[in-house]
């Protein structure tokens, strides 16, 4: 039988650990985690999440701080915010919601977070100390340390003799989740578009990861049986069953063939995706730990 992973459920019990954390953080330190959220402009996808992860910060007992600026906010205006909360002592995750408008640059904007403050993992800090397995130090950009734990669920932290398949060589996933898994010991093969034979390189995989932005690219027979698979795709495509023009989500995985093969999956939706931020409140609460000079929980 084939283990679909419910990934509501193990979000639930990520965000449990950070509520029991904050409570003992308060309660034998005298410090509240505090998360500060910043977005620019009016982009209705954007002020979702951002409700969403403002909302969760609040059910998990933090100091939770939203700041909306409008879409003309001049570069200098949000670096000045940025550089205020980087100064705030009761501020211990920033994140600046992406994408912003057009007209400010991102990446100067989130490389002057402080590191330490960075709960996205998105600086350079933070994925030089991925890279270099220093997994204690840095925050893990929230996606691939939300697939390790469904990793070190399935198969404990020792992926030693295992071969893992991460397909996509992206900053933001494919190359901090091919670290974590070499960090665990699997012996790991970063794939991609230019990968010669693809299906047979993914056939190899104990693990394999999906993370390219195809529709249903993986296929069962480039699945190796019993392997464990985790789709991090999210692509929208055409429905005509549900009725004209209507939608649905799909991953990269051809979900329906490939769970007939696979030992262990993730469908699309509800399986990478809650974990975001569940791990986004994870690091919060491992920043404010670090802080205040105690030992951060794990998860």
């Amino acid at each position: 039988m084939t283990t679909v992973i419910d990934g509501k459920a193990v979000a639930a019990s990520v965000i449990e650990t950070v509520k029991s954390a904050t409570r003992a953080l308060e309660a034998e330190a005298g410090v509240r985690a505090g998360l500060a959220v910043v977005i620019v402009g009016d982009d209705p996808a954007s002020h979702a999440y951002v409700s969403a992860k403002s909302k969760m910060a609040k059910e998990c007992g933090f100091l939770s701080v939203q700041h909306t600026l409008p879409t003309e906010t001049t570069q200098e205006e949000l670096a000045a915010l940025v550089g205020e909360l980087n100064a705030d002592p009761s501020i211990h995750g920033i994140l600046v919601q992406l994408p912003l408008p057009k007209h400010l640059h991102s990446e100067s904007i989130i490389q002057s977070i402080l590191p330490e403050k960075d709960v996205d993992g998105l600086h350079i800090v933070n994925a030089g100390k991925v890279a270099t397995g220093d997994l204690e130090g840095g925050l893990v950009s929230c996606t691939p340390a939300g697939a390790m734990v469904f990793v070190r669920r399935t198969h404990g932290e020792d992926l030693s003799g295992l071969n893992a398949v991460v397909i996509g060589r992206s900053n933001l996933f494919g190359k901090p989740m091919s670290a974590l898994l070499l960090a665990a010991n699997a012996t790991v093969t970063t794939a991609h578009s230019r990968t010669r034979d693809l299906p047979a390189v993914c056939r190899k995989a104990d693990i394999l990861v999906a993370a390219v932005g195809r529709p249903e690219m993986v296929k069962a027979d480039w699945v190796k049986p019993g392997a464990m698979v985790i789709d991090v795709g999210i692509n929208r495509v055409p429905a005509p069953e549900r009725g004209e023009g209507k939608t649905k989500l799909v991953g990269d995985v051809a979900f329906d063939e490939c769970a007939e093969v696979a030992s262990v999956i993730t469908p699309v939706p509800g399986g990478v995706g809650p974990m975001t931020i569940a791990m986004l409140m994870a690091n919060t609460i491992i920043a404010a730990h670090r802080k205040a000079g105690r030992k951060p929980p794990k998860f």
